[in-house]
């Protein structure tokens, strides 16, 4: 086939019109093109409100391709590259089956490779199914009433299946098309193997991690819901026994240890097993809400109903720390994303048609172990806690949020109500001062930089969008160190992996991870 790039289309074309425009470009009638392929589809707005959409495409067409190629003298066209992952397969058997802990996106992804691999994975998972799941969070959402064994954070898909489903990555891999390709055949929208930014949406990503699920059990796999480690056993430095919170031991030389990054419990008996890990950066911060119309203006220069809503991803380097912007959802929800209880934390979450009334984003700030409240491993861990804590009491100790119009967060004053940008968090939000909450590391970076911020995104400093704490489950504040093998530098047969483990920044690089930790473990049978 051949590649085309740099197709700029108006935003109202037609499939037919792409193919014309290929035809074109290579200077052959449109007849002889066989196929269009969609490689990538992006946005260009550098010419606002002129909005292209840009495309790179392959093209099957009758005749010979390179006589093609060099009668088009086209330069943005060249024969289209082949890269394709394959999984590997194992002739060896393991004494014992493989164990997979934690059925996020690490675990799922490393799960199916294993299965495939025909070695039977057994899945550990401390949260519940994905319809079980859904039902406690809505009940969360609407009442108040958190199960800390599943919620936003633990269950079936892990923390990714109550966000936006956002796909991109800045990772470089082959793996990444072969994730992208089993999700569509669990039942993702085939858009999210070209666009430039894919997303699956919540709604959507419920039914796909099951369908997921339901393939690794007809490869021989075995899930386990309601399932947490509480200990590891071991002999002679090896990984010998998994134990289970109600005492069941599990024979097992081999785990994938994909356990996410809110799963303290876990971290702090791994420490406890002398599991060589340490502090790591990561960030907390605030969701700020806009209305979706501000965002489409400022990115399009119009608010046109035929282009997409509009994303934006912002950063502002300050003297010590950085301030941006992080999983931005357009059209979506802040949503209630506890997992202890007495805290409070928040996060994102769009629905496929991205359709509702405001945007969101993490507005976080960068925060190094220099930072903590101390030195051990835990001390990241530690100061999320107290932060949790803090919003939890400043929101009057039901689940309901702190949180600030972003003109009186600037002003310093506490706000009283909303204005024209309405809160989405459930179960409800307390009208505060922040900077009665977090502390003056993040409020004062937050001051110097939203000013800043609103020049580069026009409307970000709005008087009246809102500011909800806290936003402290960003990334794992801990890394559980590995060698270049991907097991643990303390215990044999244990492989850390995806975000939990430090290795990993969202869905599509946990879920790679995922499989390079399974693959790993295949080479050592």
């Amino acid at each position: 086939m051949i590649r085309l790039r740099e197709i700029s289309m108006p935003p109202e074309h037609s499939v037919a019109q792409l193919s014309y425009e290929a035809a074109r470009m290579l200077r052959i009638p449109n007849s002889k093109v066989r196929r269009v392929r969609l490689v990538r589809r992006s946005i260009d707005a550098r010419k606002k409100p002129q909005v292209r959409i840009v495309y790179t495409v392959d093209v099957q067409v009758d005749g010979n391709e390179g006589k093609i190629l060099k009668q088009s003298g086209c330069k943005r066209a060249s024969l289209a590259p082949v890269s394709y992952y394959k999984p590997p397969r194992t002739a060896a058997e393991p004494r014992q089956r493989p164990v997979v802990v934690g059925f996020g996106p690490a675990g799922m992804f490393a799960a199916l490779v294993l299965a495939l691999a025909g070695l039977r994975p057994l899945v550990l998972e401390r949260g519940q199914d994905a319809v079980t799941r859904h039902q406690k969070v809505e009940r969360f959402f609407a009442t108040g009433e958190l199960d800390p064994g599943s919620n936003v954070q633990f269950g079936e898909g892990g923390a990714g299946t109550f966000s936006d489903g956002k796909l991109n990555t800045g990772v470089n891999n082959p793996r990444i098309g072969w994730v992208l390709e089993q999700l569509v055949a669990a039942g993702a929208g085939e858009d999210i193997l070209f666009d430039a930014k894919p997303h699956v949406g919540t709604d959507v990503l419920i039914n796909v991690v099951q369908n997921l699920r339901h393939r690794i059990q007809s490869l021989g796999g075995e899930i386990r819901f309601g399932s947490r480690v509480a200990g590891l056993q071991s002999q002679e430095g090896k990984l010998s026994a998994l134990v289970l919170d109600d005492g069941e031991v599990i024979p097992c030389e081999q785990a994938i240890l994909a356990i996410g990054h809110s799963a303290r419990d876990t971290f702090s008996m791994l420490l406890n097993c002398g599991i060589t890990m340490e502090p790591k950066p990561f960030s907390m911060g605030v969701r700020i809400e806009h209305p979706q119309s501000i965002v489409n203006c400022a990115q399009y220069g119009k608010d046109d109903p035929v282009l997409p809503p509009a994303d934006y991803k912002l950063v502002r380097h300050l003297e010590e720390e950085t301030v941006y912007t992080f999983c931005m959802c357009p059209g979506g929800y802040v949503v209630a994303a506890a997992s202890e209880e007495g805290g409070v934390v928040t996060n994102g979450m769009s629905l496929s048609a991205r359709d509702g009334k405001n945007a969101n984003a993490a507005l976080l700030v960068t925060l190094h172990p220099r930072d903590f409240p101390g030195e051990d491993p835990l001390s990241g861990v530690r100061w999320q806690q107290e932060l949790e804590r803090r919003a939890f009491l400043a929101g009057g100790s039901n689940y309901r949020a702190p949180a600030q119009r972003v003109g009186d967060f600037l002003d310093r004053r506490p706000s009283t109500d909303a204005g024209s940008v309405k809160p989405t968090y459930r179960p409800g939000v307390t009208w505060c001062d922040l900077h009665d909450v977090l502390p003056a590391k993040i409020t004062e970076a937050l001051h110097k930089a939203i000013p800043e911020l609103d020049r580069q995104l026009k409307g970000f400093a709005q008087d009246d969008a809102v500011l909800t704490a806290p936003e402290t489950r960003s990334s794992s504040p801990v890394r559980i160190l590995r060698g270049e093998d991907k097991q643990s530098l303390s215990l044999e047969g244990l492989f850390p992996a995806g975000e939990g483990a430090g290795y990993a920044g969202g869905i599509m690089s946990a879920a790679v991870d995922g499989i390079v930790c399974a693959e790993a473990l295949m080479e050592t049978l």
